[in-house]
């Protein structure tokens, strides 16, 4: 397996690679953009295109925006309030999954922040259904949240004939260098297909599935072309106007707001992810089990890039986390009532052939992994130097008392921020 000479991604990256002649990767040319754009004119950019839209739409909120109890919804909705002074429609699929800290996250960014908001919750026993289809076709235990939360949005912003949809990241952009930020891509359907939910559209399930039916997967659907076309939605990725920086988003967030944080099982990371039970931990697991690497590597190459980790501190830290086994299984088997000899062999299915091998006893094994590559040629060539440390913080939670124990499937709206 090839892995990037700079950062530690593999060539197997299921969101699509490509190495140039000195072994590096795409994503990482692509990053260096962010050292050498002209950031203050792409944000003039983007208030050009805020002002467009908030003299067409006339109504009480100017665009939409997707929200969770994590990862940058608090900057985000920070950034449009208080830099570029919108007005946000926001939008929340419950995933189900939700902690109690998620949970208290989402209640102050609307409290502290003002903001409507609009949250969808799909019943439980169709979210279970539509849940066993999707691990039997693509092994996936989150393929709901994704599909939920890139059409929830959509949907909105349809109904209520709201044009303009801001998102965060890009991950094809952000992560394998899929495309530059010059090239402002935009959200689209193909996108959301072929990526975010692995190639398996809402009734692609429903149509290959004896159990779920259309009418399951309709808050999953996403709304026609005519109905786009007729509103003008138009979904832009703030990270092409915003030289995006996780780390410290969530810090200025956690200074200015109380954003709380959490450790995670697989990474290091404690910023990301912290509303949800199981996205750092079996779904993460299940991640390294399909393509052989998990979310701690993501983390390090994007640490790696912006100079706060060497690429030998970046390997020391999946070795730290990527074979660590997730203590979350049995919950998620409990709620959605599979054993656990089931649950293993739907996700068996879908282990890339290229990393995996089947032994001839039993059990899998790992054919290469970044650990065997800490010493390739030509490293030293292509290396950049790390200019700052690379340190999470660990803030106390707001209730001290709250036990992590079990899904909160509906919390409270609305905190008093006295």
């Amino acid at each position: 397996m090839k892995y990037c000479k700079r950062c530690l991604y593999p060539e197997n990256h299921p969101l699509n690679i490509t190495f140039d002649e000195q072994g590096v990767c795409s994503g990482c040319r692509v990053h260096e953009e962010k050292d050498t754009l002209d950031w203050e004119e792409r944000k003039e950019k983007l208030r050009k295109i805020f002002d467009e839209f908030r003299a067409r739409t006339r109504n009480i909120h100017d665009c939409v925006v997707p929200v969770s109890g994590a990862r940058d919804s608090y900057f985000i909705v920070h950034v449009l309030k208080n830099i570029f002074n919108m007005h946000p429609l926001l939008v929340n699929y419950n995933k189900q999954y939700n902690t109690k800290m998620g949970i208290r996250n989402i209640a102050y960014l609307r409290t502290l922040l003002g903001c409507d908001i609009i949250t969808t919750t799909v019943s439980p026993e169709r979210a279970k259904r539509v849940t066993r289809e999707s691990l039997k076709k693509k092994g996936s235990m989150y393929w709901h949240c994704l599909a939920g939360t890139t059409v929830f949005p959509v949907q909105t912003a349809v109904k209520f004939r709201i044009p303009l949809i801001v998102w965060g990241a890009h991950q094809g952009c952000d992560q394998v260098g899929m495309f530059s930020h010059l090239d402002e891509v935009e959200m689209t359907r193909k996108y959301r297909k072929e990526h975010d939910l692995m190639g398996l559209e809402a009734e692609d399930l429903a149509r290959e599935s004896r159990e779920v039916t259309l009418e399951d997967m309709e808050p999953y659907v996403y709304p026609h072309d005519k109905e786009l076309e007729v509103v003008g939605v138009r979904g832009i990725y703030l990270n092409n106007y915003i030289r995006w920086d996780s780390k410290v988003q969530h810090e200025l967030m956690i200074e200015k707001y109380g954003y709380e944080t959490m450790a995670q099982q697989r990474t290091f990371d404690t910023y990301n992810d912290v509303d949800c039970f199981h996205y750092s931990g079996i779904h993460d697991y299940i991640k390294f089990i399909k393509w052989g690497y998990g979310k701690v590597t993501d983390h390090a190459c994007r640490e790696i890039r912006l100079k706060r980790m060497t690429r030998e501190e970046g390997i020391g830290m999946v070795r730290r986390y990527q074979n660590t086994k997730p203590k979350d299984l049995p919950l998620f088997l409990e709620w959605i009532g599979m054993p656990e000899r089931e649950f293993w062999a739907e996700v068996d299915k879908h282990r890339d052939p290229r990393i995996w091998r089947k032994k001839e006893k039993g059990g899998w094994e790992l054919q290469d992994s970044i650990l065997n590559h800490i010493n390739d040629e030509r490293i030293d060539g292509v290396r950049l130097e790390k200019n700052s440390d690379c340190k999470f913080l660990l803030m106390p939670p707001r209730d001290i008392n709250s036990l992590e124990d079990k899904y909160v499937l509906i919390g409270r709206g609305w905190v008093d921020s006295a």
